[in-house]
């Protein structure tokens, strides 16, 4: 099954009725502005996380992809995604697309260093998925 977080943004956004406000709002707004208004409409907890779960239960999947990291930023942060999603994607595994770099060390845990360059020292249930085989 494959998610975007860009295109469940999008959804979200139209479902609410709002796409074309916020889009004709965004040229006169701060940075700012805009980022606190879609981290509200877009809350990660009320909102997205319940759309990913009704999508998980519709389809049957053996394997979550979840794209669009980069697309959401910072709108969108993957640790709240990842430590939101720990109880509604909790039977099957789910791989993150991530622009970016997963570091791990034994003293900090887990980091997801977003473009390679902002670091984000969460403790996060994953790993690299390159350092395996199948």
């Amino acid at each position: 099954m494959d998610l975007s977080l860009y295109e469940i943004s999008l959804g979200l956004l139209e479902e609410r009725g709002i796409l074309e406000d916020v889009l004709a709002a965004e040229p006169e707004m701060d940075k700012s502005e805009l980022r606190e208004l879609l981290q509200g409409v877009l809350d990660v907890h009320e909102h997205l996380i319940p759309k990913i779960g009704a999508a998980i239960a519709a389809q049957p999947h053996d394997v979550i992809f979840l794209s669009g990291v980069g697309e959401v930023y910072p709108y969108i942060r993957s640790h709240n995604v990842l430590n939101n999603l720990q109880s509604t994607a909790k039977d099957k595994p789910t791989v993150l697309f991530f622009p970016g770099s997963y570091t791990h060390s034994t003293a900090t845990g887990g980091s997801l260093d977003l473009f390679g360059l902002l670091h984000d020292d969460k403790y996060y249930r994953a790993f690299n998925i390159l350092n395996y085989e199948v």
